[in-house]
């Protein structure tokens, strides 16, 4: 149970004795003070249920304090604020007494889910025969961090790669590639020649319009089974795969499915024509749509937007007037495989922001079809340049993600040159990869998702600031002490004592690991471990600085030893939750 849990189960106690029952106690809260100085958890109980009791704020609140002080002794002191607001101050021996239970915990303290649940995370999703450029970091990222959160709380988590594999891109590819592949690059470097196919069948389809007419011919040939172009496209997604896996295994993401949009090509007219038997699709000008519903109110209706004479129409094609579907068809068909086969009862799309349309207008009509699942759209800003406008290349294009992940490394390829300890090349070639690519993911991970965030390549391989390598250098001062030791030391939970106040404060934070963790799922935002981490290795170098470890003695030795392993624990582990690995030295 963490110190929140159980300050929360005490009050809701204290206040049931001073009166207010019922429903009302589960707005009973205890959350972590903003200010240390006002006390270490505070609740505004007393003010939200005063009505309830038929109390003043205040007097309530002194009531359940007076309660609490008589469940807390040795453990807590309570105090009151303003208007009502209840404050609590954990005892230094009780956080030692904390520190001496998570020494003996593999979980550091976070408690599993006691409601798990089957989710599946929609992540990454590159399209075939185009390599991932800088966008993609996000999803990617922020995808394998949520899943990864989620599996160590308990439930059980579904990868799924849902690769664009089918579509108006490969009509291209497959008119370049039978106008000239070049078979030793695209063993070489896969992804790199199928881009030059499409980017060379682009060209010429935009600059002539028979070549235009001869790729969407190419296209339909694939769509209506040409055994030739099938087996093109077969080894444009299996080369492709090749190529995107080998970017995954450096980041070191993993999917349990890649179940792309062609795997669901044979579902697709029966999803069609469901639709229209339950009532939710109609013909219009020769092609399917799905209207409103008419069960929200017209401003909160996805399907409906707000013209000069009111709201008109806004309706989702399903089946074009040529008789072709679309990503929308492919959509809700993948929702009905996830529920039927997968039996999900949560679907996260880590999509960027600029989707949000398509998935309101999705999660209506699965909603009205009868989904009980929860879906959620997982939105995310754009990475910006130095200038303030989205990270682009000198001749315009998207970064390719490979050249950012190779930069990364080259910039902390330098940096661990000029500052590393260590001495062999494959050594230093090792911290350069590892910390290039954690600068890459913790830059993503610190932002909040919603939010642009600028790239800034020097500011995120430093030692300094708030960086993955000044985090993974914490880590590595709380090893090297143990390293230092003279003599093997058996760490013991018992006997701990905090007198130090950079001692409690280190002890305060260590022990708010369970409840940060759990926090990160409730609105799914990964930057909240984050910053905890952060706020974790600044509290232990303020320790560190004026705490001596190895000098000290007896009680005082231990403690600081433990109050060491700890953060060292809580650092590898938290990071490991974001998907980023720690040195042991640098």
């Amino acid at each position: 149970m963490t110190l929140a849990d159980l300050l929360r189960e005490k009050l809701v106690a204290a206040v049931a004795a001073a009166g207010v029952e019922g429903e009302s106690l589960s707005k009973v809260d205890v959350v972590a003070s903003a200010d240390v100085r006002h006390g270490d958890y505070q609740s505004n109980a007393a003010m939200m249920l005063a009505k309830a009791a038929k109390m003043n704020p205040r007097a309530l609140a002194e009531k359940v304090v007076e309660s609490l002080t008589g469940e807390l002794a040795g453990q807590a002191s309570c105090s009151i604020a303003g208007p009502g607001f209840i404050n609590f101050r954990i005892e230094p021996g009780f956080f030692a007494e904390q520190l001496g239970a998570l020494l003996q915990d593999e979980r550091l303290g976070v408690p599993k889910t006691s409601e798990a649940q089957t989710i599946v995370v929609d992540f990454s999703a590159p399209n075939v025969a185009k390599p991932m450029h800088v966008g993609h970091i996000r999803s990617t990222v922020i995808g394998e961090s949520l899943a990864r959160i989620a599996a160590f709380m308990g439930h059980e988590v579904i990868r799924d790669n849902h690769i664009g594999d089918w579509g108006t891109q490969f009509g291209m590819v497959l008119w370049a590639w039978k106008k000239g592949v070049d078979e030793r690059a695209l063993e070489e470097n896969p992804l790199v020649e199928l881009l030059r196919l499409y980017r060379t069948g682009s060209a010429a389809s935009k600059a002539d319009e028979s070549v235009a007419n001869e790729c969407r011919a190419e296209l339909v040939k694939l769509q209506q089974g040409d055994e030739e172009n099938l087996g093109i496209w077969e080894r444009c997604i299996d080369l492709s795969k090749k190529g995107l896996e080998s970017i995954y295994d450096r980041l070191e993401v993993t999917f349990d499915h890649w179940l792309g949009e062609s795997a669901y090509n044979d579902s697709l007219a029966g999803v069609v024509e469901q639709l229209i038997s339950e009532g939710h699709a109609r013909e219009s000008e020769g092609a399917i749509c799905v209207y409103s519903g008419g069960q929200e109110e017209p401003k909160k209706d996805p399907f409906l937007k707000k013209g000069e004479d009111g709201f008109v129409d806004y309706p989702l094609i399903v089946r074009k007037n040529d008789g072709g579907f679309n990503y929308a068809t492919t959509d809700i068909a993948t929702i009905d495989f996830r529920l039927k086969e997968w039996n999900a009862d949560v679907i996260w799309y880590v999509v960027d922001f600029r989707q949000e349309d398509h998935f309101s207008r999705l999660f209506d009509i699965a909603k009205r079809r009868g989904c009980e699942a929860e879906l959620v759209h997982v939105k995310f800003g754009t990475i910006l340049g130095k200038d303030g406008t989205p990270l682009k290349t000198r001749a315009g294009d998207l970064p390719q993600l490979e050249d950012v992940i190779n930069d990364a490394v080259s910039a902390a390829r330098q940096s661990v040159e000029e500052k590393s300890q260590l001495e062999t090349a494959e050594e230093k070639e090792k911290l350069s990869e590892l910390i290039g690519l954690s600068a890459i993911k913790f830059m993503e991970l610190s932002h909040r998702r919603e939010s642009d965030y600028t790239y800034d390549l020097e500011k995120m391989v430093s030692l300094e600031g708030d960086t993955a390598p000044y985090l993974q250098y914490s880590y590595v001062r709380c090893r090297s002490i143990f390293r230092k030791l003279e003599e093997e030391v058996e760490l013991a939970g018992e006997g701990l004592i905090l007198q130090d106040d950079r001692e409690i404060n280190l002890a305060r934070v260590i022990c708010r690991f369970g409840e940060i963790v759990p926090q990160v799922l409730v609105d799914l935002r990964p930057n909240t471990l984050a910053s905890y981490l952060l706020d974790l290795a600044r509290a232990y170098h303020s320790f560190f600085q004026a705490c001596p470890v190895l000098k000290s003695e007896g009680e005082v030795r231990r403690t600081r030893l433990v109050l060491c392993e700890l953060t060292a624990r809580v650092l590898e582990k938290g990071l490991g939750l974001l998907g980023i690995r720690v040195p042991e030295r640098m």
